[in-house]
């Protein structure tokens, strides 16, 4: 039975799953690596560790949600790494949105220490997050996912079974992959649209670092994505133009900005 949850990651996406662990009555620690995002859960009463490999300890269950295939390789095999602090019957679970090849080296370095790992990355943005209605993809084996179940519908109310390991990470970048792709479409036709994004739902920097997960994957089985090579381009574009930390729909300012200096 599970009881000593760890979540490493609080930002826009983790500071949501963190509150609803902790009224599903889990105990929770938390670490990130900026500190001052952990004060509110302290107060909500999460333990706050120093390092991913101190939040591990004691831990029935590790949740990893985090920007980038670099970060999730720091949390987990850095120097003060979170696999350096599990226990033999820890399960460890990688929900942020990672490259296939990242997800499935993570899952054997898992393997070869006997312990349990899924993929488990999530659709829906922040306020879904803080509203427990996240929707899971899970990669791995169903008699881990049913351990691990009641602590996931904590904050996700689809929790789907893809299969094996990997296949989670891999229907996560086949979905962002889509959306990525129709968002640059929409922006080309829509040059009417008004151009109030509000606060970032999904930021442009990050729908580029999936396409590009996406391509990779592609280029791994073979599978060539020629939309998906031109909407990547388009994205890389808008970041050189500053769009990094607006919301993915500010594309459309990017195609406004480059056509009106080609004219």
């Amino acid at each position: 039975m599970i009881k000593n949850v760890t979540l490493i990651g609080l930002g826009n996406m983790g500071a949501g799953i963190a509150q609803n662990i902790l009224k599903a009555g889990f105990d929770l620690t938390v670490h990130n690596r900026t500190s001052a995002k952990t004060e509110p859960l302290s107060k909500l009463g999460a333990k706050v560790a120093a390092s991913p490999r101190e939040a591990a300890l004691n831990a029935d269950l590790v949740i990893s949600m985090v920007a980038d295939d670099a970060a999730s390789r720091q949390i987990w095999l850095g120097e003060t790494g979170a696999l350096g602090g599990v226990g033999k019957e820890t399960i460890l679970i990688e929900s942020s949105t990672l490259s296939h090849a990242w997800v499935r080296e993570l899952a054997s370095l898992a393997a070869g220490r006997g312990l349990a790992f899924l993929d488990a990355p999530v659709n829906g943005g922040p306020s879904m997050a803080v509203a427990g209605q996240l929707k899971m993809m899970v990669g791995g084996e169903a008699a881990v996912l049913d351990q691990a179940r009641p602590v996931l519908a904590s904050f996700a109310e689809q929790i789907t079974h893809m299969g094996p390991n990997g296949t989670g990470a891999m229907t996560k970048l086949v979905n962002n992959l889509m959306g990525g792709v129709q968002m640059v479409a929409l922006a080309e036709a829509l040059h009417m649209a008004a151009r109030n994004y509000g606060e970032p739902n999904f930021l442009l920097r990050h729908i580029r670092k999936d396409v590009t997960y996406a391509l990779r994957l592609a280029e791994e089985v073979d599978a060539p994505l020629m939309t998906a090579s031109a909407a990547r381009e388009v994205y890389r574009m808008a970041g050189r133009l500053g769009y990094d930390d607006a919301d993915f729909a500010a594309v459309f300012e990017a195609l406004h900005d480059e056509q009106g200096a080609q004219r």
